[in-house]
């Protein structure tokens, strides 16, 4: 591609970081309809980049611009943060499940559990309500979190103790 196909664009991120980006709507076969590609490199020729991405859409041309693309692509990092700290804190990966309801169940509790501790977090209530210390991470959080959760179930079951029992008995164990 000429060099003048390219737009220089600024990502506003905690260091601004320069990028050069052009686009091109193409037909690919197998495919129905048009894409947009997007290259995207940190020099603005081939010769002098050392970091070159490639990205696809089928959004619509108007939308996917090359700024579309920068800004849209530039967050996928939060989209991978989400996951692993589901995976690792929160249990995402962690179902035994039988069947479609209860998989798509365990993924909503995840989902709004990792909601509500970010909320949380970022709004500072946990730590006025819930630690004495700040709460600067999300394991931080998320023991808060179960501290407060494990607090209100005992305090449920000291109040609800005979519908408990017969809970559990339902199931066939006993509460001793």
């Amino acid at each position: 591609m000429p060099r003048d196909s390219f737009t220089e664009i600024i990502l506003d991120l905690e260091k601004p970081k320069k990028v050069w980006v052009a686009t091109v709507e193409v037909e690919i076969s197998r495919l129905e309809g048009t894409r947009q590609i997007a290259i995207v490199m940190n020099a603005s020729d081939f010769e002098n980049a050392d970091d070159i991405d490639y990205f696809i859409t089928n959004f619509d041309p108007h939308i996917a611009t090359s700024q579309w693309f920068v800004d849209t692509y530039s967050q996928r990092n939060w989209v991978e943060v989400f996951y692993r700290e589901a995976k690792g804190w929160l249990g995402l990966k962690e179902y035994q499940v039988r069947d479609k309801q209860s998989l798509e169940r365990h993924f909503i509790l995840v989902f709004c559990a990792y909601t509500f501790i970010i909320w949380h977090k970022l709004t500072g209530v946990l730590r006025r309500r819930w630690a004495t210390k700040p709460l600067n991470t999300f394991p931080e959080a998320l023991e808060a979190f179960r501290t407060a959760m494990s607090f209100r179930f005992i305090e449920w079951i000291n109040q609800n103790r005979d519908v408990f029992i017969a809970y559990k008995a339902s199931l066939g164990f006993i509460w001793a």
